[in-house]
């Protein structure tokens, strides 16, 4: 099967607007929620991406742009620029853009529904191009000249997840010789919070993923771009490559829309290793969903103890109690920390766990990053709509 290499990554976040940056925050375990921009004195903290210096460079207006697509550009700038691409594509028409975002352009929603219902005024002529859920792909499409596919998945927190796995299986194909992929969302308008935040499942204090007495997510925004490629391809281009997305796997419950289930969870996973050419024992650490719901971790808990049956689970932890739930883009944070995990040969800690739980008993790797060998690495998202999604990621040593 031909293999799918990483060649490039970017990232714009809460933690960093660099990779390098977004490592070491996650390394320490140091968020950066604050009370949210949108809606002073409501108690609602967030992971905002801080300032602007993001879009130092893009050439791109916030006039004509929603702040998803601005975040995706940028870090697609980044990722095209690790790749060695910078200075233009080889064959645009054999370049595709598939990227991930869960609900398009909810800051210019509200800014717009604020004119015309509150202000009684018409709304801006760039509306629907701002607002359209594909206009990030569009962005990255016109910023970068690739001229091959170009689309947005959208399925909710597993959008970008599903969008590396799509790029993936375009390149095993022969349909396209490189993808930029990844994931973006920019949610922290005032009524996409005050939507989520009736659902009574955000905290008000900390996201605490897989620890007793965990109250909630708290959402972030920001995006994370993978440029894949063959592994001839970039070998003809003279890189070596360090990291093969191996695997994808994926599955819908068919159930209930918001409730977590465990036949869709390890089927997405058992498929990811099947993918892979791979078994549950291979899998040396996992970066998990881990929204700090009560009902999410302990269901991935029950999912992974049901896949790796009488093994123990291996390492496993999650960074939203770093980087908020970014929704869309949360899959590429997550493949992007999975990513550096293997190439660093440690493991990123879970932010804020202060007390086992009894219902999550697995090793959560609390507190402290652990360094440890990580040949294969399992990246999980599970989304509401009953959409699960598993990616496998190994080092090219072993390939």
């Amino acid at each position: 099967m031909t293999r799918i290499v990483v060649s490039g990554l970017g990232i714009a976040s809460p933690i960093g607007n660099d990779t390098g940056s977004f490592w070491q925050s996650l390394l320490t375990g140091s968020g950066n929620f604050k009370e949210a921009s949108a809606l002073p004195g409501k108690g609602i903290r967030v992971a905002e991406v801080q300032g602007q210096s993001f879009m130092e460079g893009l050439g791109l207006s916030p006039s004509a742009c929603d702040r998803n697509a601005l975040f995706a550009v940028a870090a697609a700038r980044q990722a095209l620029t690790t790749a060695g691409l910078d200075a233009g594509l080889p064959r645009p028409e054999r370049v595709g853009v598939i990227l991930g975002n869960s609900a398009g352009g909810q800051c210019s929603t509200d800014e717009q529904y604020a004119r015309l219902y509150t202000q009684n005024k018409r709304p801006h002529p760039m509306t629907v191009a701002k607002v359209m859920v594909s206009s990030s792909a569009s962005w990255v499409s016109m910023t970068s000249g690739a001229t091959g596919p170009c689309f947005v998945t959208s399925s909710a927190c597993a959008s970008s997840s599903h969008a590396i796995g799509t790029a993936m299986q375009f390149l095993r194909a022969g349909l396209v010789d490189i993808v930029i992929a990844g994931g973006t969302e920019a949610p922290l308008s005032a009524g996409t919070l005050l939507a989520w935040d009736a659902m009574k499942i955000m905290s008000r204090t900390a996201c605490r993923p897989f620890a007793l007495g965990r109250d909630g997510l708290m959402l972030g925004e920001g995006a994370g771009i993978l440029v894949l490629e063959t592994e001839t391809h970039a070998r003809d281009r003279g890189l070596i490559p360090k990291i093969e997305v191996a695997g994808f796997g994926f599955s819908a419950d068919a159930g209930d829309i918001v409730a977590p289930n465990l036949d869709g969870m390890t089927r997405a996973m058992s498929l990811a290793l099947a993918d892979a050419g791979l078994q549950a024992g291979d899998v040396a650490y996992i970066n998990a969903h881990g929204t700090g719901t009560r009902a999410n971790d302990r269901a991935e808990t029950q999912a992974l103890k049901r896949l790796f049956g009488d093994r123990p689970v291996p390492p496993t932890s999650s960074i939203k109690g770093v980087t908020g739930h970014a929704l869309g883009a949360a899959g590429a944070f997550e493949a992007i920390a999975t990513i550096m995990a293997i190439e660093n040969g440690i493991a990123p800690p879970t932010a804020n766990f202060d007390a086992p739980d009894p219902e999550c008993d697995i090793d959560c790797i609390p507190h402290q990053s652990r360094v440890m060998p990580i040949p294969v690495a399992m990246s999980n998202s599970f989304a509401f709509g009953g959409l699960n999604t598993a990616l496998i990621f190994r080092g090219t040593r072993l390939s």
